[in-house]
């Protein structure tokens, strides 16, 4: 089962700027720990690259696109703090395939075995491309991939791995029960 550890604080969804200009306001950034050795997140702030090297990830593979970094040069940043920095950018969910299964897969390889943070801006496309990843690269079973994807931040991404693996969509929640309505107010 995947564990979530915060470096300090971990605040939800998106709050991390790619800019850094808000960073010291910002708390830190959650980890998910989908797998040994493979950690998973949103966007990390420039501040923490060093608290992660303390840890023990020597190797940090970051999904966003250069266009979503905001100027912000972070292979600079990561590789000042003597960590090996890979990237494998998904631009959309259509990129989120074959190809870049492999890549990923290869990138986790290079590693030998230490451990590994993988990022995009919110963890949804590391979680579809780990759930690809295993099922097509590790033969993993496809209900097993999905969790695992799930437990590396895997949402909306969902749809596109089970397109991908030839499974059907997935159950709709069940709509909320109606609200009763109010009693009517007592007139005195």
């Amino acid at each position: 089962m995947a564990t979530s550890i915060g470096l300090a604080h971990p605040v939800a969804g998106d709050a991390n700027p790619a800019d850094g200009k808000t960073e010291a306001a910002t708390k830190a950034t959650p980890l998910m720990n989908p797998r040994p050795g493979v950690y998973t997140a949103g966007q990390p702030v420039s501040t923490e690259w060093k608290s992660l090297r303390k840890r023990g990830i020597t190797t940090v593979v970051n999904l966003r696109p250069m266009k979503e970094m905001g100027g912000r040069d972070e292979a600079k940043e990561v590789r000042a703090e003597g960590m090996t920095y890979i990237e494998v950018p998904i631009f959309t969910m259509q990129d989120i395939n074959d190809v870049n299964a492999k890549k990923l897969k290869a990138a986790l390889n290079a590693a030998n075995g230490t451990p590994v943070l993988v990022h995009c801006a919110s963890g949804n496309r590391v979680g579809g491309l780990m759930a690809l990843m295993a099922a097509q690269e590790e033969n993993m079973p496809a209900a097993q991939a999905l969790a695992l994807g799930k437990a590396a931040g895997m949402q909306s991404s969902e749809a596109r791995v089970r397109e991908l693996l030839h499974l059907p969509a997935a159950a709709p929640m069940p709509p909320a029960p109606p609200t009763p309505p109010a009693p009517p107010a007592k007139k005195d």
